[in-house]
This record gives structure tokens, sequence and C-alpha cells, in this order.
């Protein structure tokens, strides 16, 4: 049964990036080319979701490494055109030592031994009031005895500089956001893992934190409404455009994108005429 249309971070970033990317991802749904980089985080992702599955004494990194080829071989059984990323059998074993040494770093930031999630990748939902619904996976979610919160989120690329990283801060803030109207208790940090780096971003949301990002969604959920309404998504142009999939259709390139009616698009986001 398919889902209900929803809005969730990364989606909210790429209308905020460039509404024309979260057009052709959200309403168009276009295909993209399989990326080598996120194709890295999502197995990283599942060795360290795993990893709990383990008794606290065995989360070493030995079994995480020893992890690793086994998740890769599941993820091409789902996907065999993941294959194709890779040149050769070089070339494969360079991209696993990738993601070895995400993992080396992984264990200089935290001693999974002591730690007991409550959930792994887990998925939360949430219809905001006279607004969009709105949606998540959240990496690692614990609870402490006194009912404390902490979210975790592992990213696979490098820290953001000081004055950067307001996608990743939205991002946790719009989980913190769910997890407190779901749970009826606002989390007590929010947690952003750097592996690449091994760098960290702690968060601790207040309620005006919470009404801050809920103003924002709303703000942001008009704007998409209003563009699909229009039909009408606006390319904008940045430094991002190099590593865009979409580039050759883009007016900014030369390019055309679809025909687009506002009745598809409204249908698209669930949204009545």
């Amino acid at each position: 049964m398919a889902r209900r249309p929803a809005l969730s971070p990364s989606r909210a970033n790429d209308f905020r990036q460039c509404p024309l990317l979260f057009r052709l991802r959200t309403i168009d749904r276009l295909p993209e080319p399989k990326s080598s980089a996120a194709t890295l985080g999502t197995l990283v992702h599942l060795v360290l979701e795993r990893l709990f599955d383990l008794p606290a004494e065995d989360r070493t990194e030995d079994s995480a490494a020893r992890a690793l080829r086994p998740g890769w071989e599941e993820m091409l059984a789902k996907d065999p055109a993941l294959a194709e990323l890779h040149a050769d059998d070089a070339a494969l074993a360079a991209w696993l030592d990738e993601a070895r040494a995400r993992l080396r770093t992984y264990f200089t930031l935290e001693n999974p031994m002591r730690l007991e999630p409550s959930g792994r990748e887990e998925f939360v939902e949430l219809q905001l009031e006279d607004g969009p619904l709105l949606r998540g996976i959240i990496d690692r979610v614990e609870v402490a005895p006194d009912g404390s919160i902490r979210l975790s989120d592992y990213k696979t690329g490098r820290t953001p500089p000081p004055n950067y990283g307001q996608k990743e801060r939205f991002q946790m803030r719009f989980y913190a956001l769910l997890v407190d109207r779901i749970r009826g208790r606002r989390p007590a940090l929010l947690q952003l893992l750097f592996l690449k780096d091994g760098g960290r971003l702690d968060l601790r949301p207040t309620p005006d934190d919470l009404a801050q990002v809920e103003f924002e969604i709303r703000a942001l959920w008009d704007e998409i409404v209003a563009a699909a309404k229009a039909g009408a998504f606006r390319p904008q142009r940045s430094k991002l455009c190099d590593w865009c999939s979409f580039k050759e259709l883009c007016p900014e390139f030369g390019g055309t994108p679809p025909a687009l009616s506002p009745e598809r698009a409204l249908d698209a986001l669930g949204v009545t005429a």
C-alpha cells in the first residue's frame, strides 16, 4: 500500500536549495544515477544499525568491519545495478576501505558497548494541524532512566564549517519536533556524528527552537503549495548545480523540464485543489 505524500527533512531541504530540484524528485519522481557516496552512506548506516543487534561485548570495530562485505552483498542482491558503481575489484576494495575508515572514526566518537538504543532507523510520522504530513527516519533514539531522550544521526561526510550546517540543524530540529509531539517529551539532546573527520555537533533544543522549526516548516509548505498551484517551480542556481542529476533539464543550463499541470502537482503533494 502506497504511503500518503509527506514532507521529510531531505525534501524540505531540496526545496530550499532549488524548487525545481524538489519538483523533479518529489512530483515528477525522475530516476537519478546511483551515487557512490550515497551508497557508501547507506552501507555504513546499515552496519551501524545492526551493530546493536550484537551483545554489548561484541560491538567492536572488528565486528563492524566484518559486517561490511555481507552488508554490501545484501544491498547488491536487492539492487544489482549498484555493481556498476565500481569498475573492477580493486575499485570495490578501495570503496570498502573508505567505508571501513568511517566505521573506525565512529569508534573514536562513541563506545557502543555502553549504549542500548530504544530505536534504530525509527520511522516517525506526524500530521501537522492545517499543515503537511511530516515524515522521517531517525538513525538512533535513546531514552535514559529518567526519561530524557537523545536523538543521534550519522553523517558520512565532513563536519560543516562553523557558519554552515543549517541543513543538518534543520533536520535534527525537524525530528525533535516530531518526537516531542508523538512522545509528549522534548528531546534533551540532538547529536550529529560526522564520520569523515570525527566531528560532532550537539544541539539542545528549547521550546523556542521547536516553535521556530514548526514556523519554518509551515512557511516552506505554503511556498511549495503556492508553486504547485502555479505549476511553476523555479530553478535556483548555486555551486551545488555541478552535482545535480537534472542539469540537462534545467533552464539555467539551456534545458527544458517536462510539462507540469497544477492539478498533477497538487495531487503529488496530497493537496486538494
